[in-house]
């Protein structure tokens, strides 16, 4: 694995780069926003690890110009520890997000989570592509849960929601079609952690967090998911939303046909 360490801090960076190759990560290491630009306009890296303080340039906009140059997962490591700071990178493309100080040993575990989910995803996506003509616009599954406007393609890795296309990220995309399975049942964190970051550490709840902050404010309503307090979240369909998709169905059922005069039913 080829790794891309974006870190103005000399011996942070040093201590990162030896901690990577005991794991046989090879990491390329630049200290400011424009080497960073230049390294992956030469040679794409697996990953890329991110600081935001940077002294050129905010780490926020490399971190926007590799999510819109493809999907290579994006690890932000930073001193900014406010919701916002995490939400705002989470939303820019980020997979995940450490708060410095951090453990070696914990960088290296988010490592391992982000690139098994980004090698799902890229294995969903090309199965999706062998698939053919009934692959990238197949329909869900009989055995969706109806979703109203809201569409999960676990096959194509896709997410629309009332016909738009929602970006999200691979881990956002994975979280939503955890807690998206099964409408109106509660999941506990630990089960999220343990499922969706392959982790048994209970202090990433504050990665959980941001991630679950940044896919309501792409979902428009914090009523997609929902906190339950003590135990974790609930994924339900906005009162608003399912009212209006019912309505929607019942001026579409009274449309077509024969007319025999009468208005809808009370």
């Amino acid at each position: 694995m080829r790794a891309l360490l974006v870190e103005d801090d000399p011996s942070l960076a040093d201590g990162i780069v030896d901690a990577l190759a005991g794991s046989a990560i090879e990491t390329r290491h630049v200290g400011t926003g424009r080497e960073a630009l230049a390294a992956l306009a030469d040679d794409a890296p697996d990953i890329v690890i991110l600081d935001l303080g940077l002294p050129d340039m905010d780490g926020t906009d490399v971190a926007r110009a590799v999510r819109q140059a493809g999907e290579t997962p994006i690890i932000v490591i930073s001193a900014r520890s406010a919701e916002l700071d995490r939400v705002l990178a989470l939303e820019l493309g980020a997979d995940d997000y450490l708060v410095k100080p951090f453990g070696l040993r914990e960088l290296l575990a988010r490592i391992r989570a982000v690139t098994r989910r980004a090698a799902a995803a890229a294995a969903l996506a090309e199965a999706a592509g062998a698939a053919g003509d009934g692959g990238a616009d197949a329909a869900p599954g009989a055995d969706s849960p109806d979703l109203g406007p809201l569409s999960i393609d676990e096959r194509a890795q896709r997410v629309t929601l009332d016909g738009a296309p929602l970006h999200v990220t691979p881990t956002e995309f994975e979280l939503l079609r955890y807690l998206a399975r099964d409408p109106g049942a509660v999941r506990r964190r630990a089960d999220i952690l343990r499922d969706v970051w392959h982790t048994e550490w209970f202090g990433a709840t504050k990665t959980l967090d941001a991630h679950v902050a940044a896919l309501r404010r792409k979902l428009g309503s914090p009523e997609w998911i929902q906190s339950v307090r003590g135990v974790g979240f609930r994924f339900e369909i906005p009162a608003a939303v399912s009212a209006a998709s019912a309505a929607g169905s019942a001026r579409d059922g009274d449309g077509g046909g024969d007319s025999d005069g009468s208005g809808p039913a009370a």
